[in-house]
């Protein structure tokens, strides 16, 4: 029987149970020294001055270093569509453009001495117009890079078709706000460095270790066989950790400079300023078609807040229009965006990337245009669909999907929420004019996962003692990868998964890899790890045929005895560890693969929410919530599940709660877990999950990605639903978070449009 598709524990789990993970903070450096940022109070304005000299005589403190002190040049962006004029400094360079952005570090021996310590440093501010929305940056009265002439970093440009709308009958616009959220990972940043013999150890809490290597060797000038990065335990990353920050990377060059280690863990109120934010679009959708319900043209409108900085959140928008039809085959798309600088936090990828804001707007438009047909969402949506027997299928926008079957998916959500029964609870409690509305919102979705291109590293050897050592360049932060990776070995070999142990996030051990982002990890280096294995079972059935003097094709892999032995003849057999120990001075049982998936996959699903709205106090209450996520073939249903319980509760949580605020001043005013809406078990309900597996032909396991899908899908599933309950009050849409105050502002401006202020 095959261990593949059972529901096995995960075997990371007594470790985390029992004694705790290993986090950077947790991690011995002997004699290190301690990094305290200090930083902007202002969200743009010029460095007048800066004394750290009462600083330096403060107790404890080894060192304190400024912009002028540091031989490291502004970075430009990564990537290189961006704009490269706008750089980025490790520490502010005459001005600071958001609130919490470094302008200072201070070195001291013990932690406790140095916020004190960085409370003496005196910066003096000549305060600049501020920029807080990228509406108001569009306008360019307000250049964070005057020297640059724009605050565009980035510009998807494909013209505007006045016809686009011709001919349809029904045309709805929208402006929609995919509001600015905070990843709280509940490990916050850290970094810990220190040389020895002219090398580099530096210990990080990323997403990839290797993309951390390449960062740190480029901006300090070395070799990379000078760099060893290790990524120990990582208490969630979201996105938000794939690339190293300026902090971290100061880390590192002040251990040099010291000749000491330094270690640094942020604050959670810093965490909340300095990691990078997510979402923040403002999105202009249009929807035309038939009044029989045929989507016959869409246009969606971009403006991208990309943060005081030009870095990966400004290029979301690329993945915003890849997916932009979505599941629907609409003949007729246009996207155009723009990515505009503001005097906030730099915009990161936060789970889905891009592809959320995608669906968000898309779902919100066709239930405005079911609204204005007089149409069920459900029956618009099933109208639309494109059909399984469409596959591959290709968009308008030039995204080729790889395998999908969208009404079977929308068909389980209805039937397992019992769709019609809810419908005729909502009429009963209009009719009645019950204080408490029903809601029901759906979302029909499909994403694009292992889009970003490359290969991925997987190794398998098998020990002398018998037992298996996995090294993998994907790096776990909460997925389940130890688990997943022994099951695919543990099913090629035969041998159990407590013998296999995986090692990721050590670039002296694993000499490559591209991470975990984009919900690659099993599709990329999964497929890499099964190959690998099934390189060493073949390796093993040949030498096990030399030792019992066979042909090879007569040598079977008993997997329940974990032994080879010739077929008919089970007596007589070889163990792995016999052969691991006849191979040793072959090179041993191992094998390594860097396997390049042939394209992107395209997970999918469906979700229905239910909510109560409380339409005298604007309360929203979310009762239900039914998933169908399909990532293709499953290797551990209660892994996957995992994955889209936590992405239906992030998602939920955006649209209910989430949001990042400043004041007119570029002040955050939710910059800590008593501010910030944070969702809990008290407002959730039990998620319902229903399964469904359409396998990609892109890869041998018939996998998808599934890390992101729940949060894609939730969202606009929950935000219908909120505003379906109160459509029969005149309310037309409300932006996100549905919070109380704002559901009751709704509710009260309907009815003065109507002339019924009361």
């Amino acid at each position: 029987m095959s261990i593949l598709g059972n529901r096995v524990l995960r075997k990371e789990d007594p470790k985390f149970l029992t004694v705790g993970g290993t986090y950077v903070d947790d991690v011995r450096v002997d004699g290190a020294l301690y990094a305290t940022y200090v930083r902007s109070t202002m969200a743009h304005a010029r460095i007048a001055a800066l004394d750290v000299e009462e600083a330096r005589k403060a107790p404890g403190v080894v060192a304190v270093f400024s912009a002028a002190d540091l031989d490291m040049a502004p970075a430009a962006p990564e990537m290189a569509f961006l704009n490269q004029a706008m750089t980025r400094p490790a520490l502010a360079q005459g001005v600071v453009r958001f609130v919490g952005e470094p302008v200072a570090v201070v070195v001291t021996e013990e932690r406790y001495q140095g916020p004190d310590a960085a409370e003496l440093v005196f910066v003096d501010y000549e305060p600049l117009p501020v920029v807080m929305s990228a509406e108001e940056s569009a306008a360019q009265d307000v250049l964070l890079f005057p020297d640059v002439g724009t605050n565009v970093a980035f510009e998807l440009a494909f013209g505007r078709d006045e016809s686009l709308f011709d001919g349809c009958e029904v045309v709805v616009r929208q402006r929609i706000v995919n509001q600015r959220v905070a990843p709280c990972p509940l490990e916050v940043r850290a970094a810990a460095a220190e040389w020895r013999d002219g090398r580099l150890l530096h210990y990080a809490s990323t997403q990839g270790a290797h993309g951390v290597k390449d960062a740190l060797v480029a901006r300090l000038g070395l070799e990379a066989d000078q760099v060893r990065v290790v990524a120990p335990d990582v208490g969630g990353g979201f996105g938000a950790k794939m690339g190293p920050y300026p902090e971290e990377i100061l880390v590192a060059w002040l251990a040099r400079k010291l000749d000491r280690p330094v270690r640094w863990v942020e604050t959670r109120s810093e965490s909340m300023v300095g990691l990078g934010h997510g979402r923040g679009q403002v999105q202009e959708v249009e929807m035309g078609g038939s009044r029989q319900g045929k989507v016959e043209a869409y246009r969606i409108t971009v403006l991208q807040d990309s943060g005081a900085y030009a870095a990966i959140g400004a290029m979301l928008p690329f993945m915003t229009r890849t997916m932009a039809s979505g599941v629907y085959a609409i003949p007729k798309v246009e996207f155009n965006s723009r990515s505009l600088l503001t005097n906030t936090t730099p915009m990161t990828a936060y789970r889905g990337a891009g592809r959320p804001e995608a669906t968000a707007a898309l779902e919100r438009a066709v239930d405005m245009f079911a609204a204005e047909i007089g149409m069920d969402p459900a029956e618009v949506r099933r109208r639309n669909l494109i059909p399984a027997d469409a596959f591959p299928f290709t968009t308008p926008t030039g995204t080729t999907y790889d395998s999908g079957n969208y009404a079977r998916g929308l068909d389980l959500a209805l039937e397992a929420a019992g769709y019609d029964g809810l419908r005729e609870e909502q009429r009963r409690r209009r009719e009645a004019g019950d204080v408490v509305q029903l809601g029901i919102g759906l979302s029909v979705y499909v994403e694009i996962t292992s889009g970003i291109p490359g290969s991925e590293f997987g190794a398998v050897e098998v020990r002398p003692d018998g037992k298996v050592t996995v090294r993998t360049g994907t790096s776990p932060h909460g997925q389940g990868h130890a688990t997943a990776f022994s099951m695919l070995v543990s099913e090629q070999l035969g041998i159990p998964i407590e013998d296999i142990e995986v090692i990721h996030g050590d670039t002296d051990v694993v000499p490559r890899g591209q991470g975990t982002a984009g919900s690659r990890s099993l599709q990329t280096g999964g497929v890499a790890v099964n190959q690998a294995a099934a390189q060493v079972a073949d390796k093993a059935r040949q030498l096990a045929a030399e030792l019992l003097e066979a042909n090879v094709d007569d040598v079977v892999l008993d997997k329940v005895g974990g032994r080879f032995h010739v077929t008919g003849t089970p007596a007589v057999s070889r163990s792995w560890s016999e052969l691991a120990g006849a191979a040793s001075d072959r090179g041993g049982l191992a094998a390594e693969v860097d396997y390049t998936q042939a394209g992107p996959t395209f997970p999918f699903g469906a979700h229905v929410a239910v909510a109560q709205v409380d339409t005298e106090t604007g309360r929203v209450q979310l009762v239900r919530m039914v998933a169908v996520d399909d990532a293709g073939r499953i290797l551990n249903p209660l892994l996957a599940e995992g994955q889209v319980h936590g992405g239906l509760a992030q998602g939920a949580a955006q649209a209910l709660l989430e949001e990042m605020r400043y004041d007119e001043d570029g002040n955050p005013v939710t910059s800590n877990l008593a501010d910030y809406g944070f969702i809990s078990a008290a407002e959730l309900p039990s998620f319902e999950t229903v399964r469904l597996e359409t396998p990609t032909p892109l890869n041998e396991l018939g996998a998808k990605g599934i890390g992101e899908s729940g949060t894609i899908g939730s969202t606009p599933a929950v935000h219908n639903a909120v505003v379906d309950a109160v459509t029969h009050l005149g309310v037309r849409h409300i932006d996100m978070p549905l919070t109380a105050e704002r559901v009751w502002r709704a509710i009260q401006d309907a009815k003065d449009s109507k002339g019924g202020r009361s």
